[in-house]
């Protein structure tokens, strides 16, 4: 869709925030894997965005952590996107046909949803 349009495609990955309850005690600890997940996660997208068949300044990586429907809906508006597109996986009995990030992602979503399983 990028490629045929000359649009922007900004790959956006959400660290998921630890508890605070879950990590009592061990806030160094938490930290340092919150930089880990981080760095983990730019070096993922950075490889990911090389594979992809666009010029490169047209591929934006941005990470962020938080609640991933929140993080999500907020940079499709920040970014001012035309469309969101996210993988579905890990599927139950509630969330039906879709896992349940891609699920709230679609109810809360102001602009139209693509869903990729």
């Amino acid at each position: 869709m990028a490629k045929s349009s000359a649009g922007q495609i900004h790959l956006v990955n959400i660290i998921q925030k630890f508890s605070p309850l879950l990590m009592c005690g061990f806030v160094s600890d938490a930290r340092k894997m919150e930089e880990f997940l981080t760095q983990s996660a730019r070096e993922k997208l950075s490889d990911f965005a090389k594979k992809i068949a666009i010029p490169q300044d047209n591929v934006h990586c941005h990470i962020r952590a938080g609640n991933v429907r929140d993080k999500v809906t907020r940079a499709a508006d920040e970014l001012a996107a035309d469309v969101i597109i996210i993988g579905s996986r890990n599927t139950n009995i509630q969330t039906h046909l879709l896992g349940s990030d891609a699920a709230d992602i679609v109810r809360y979503a102001r602009v139209p949803v693509f869903v990729i399983r």
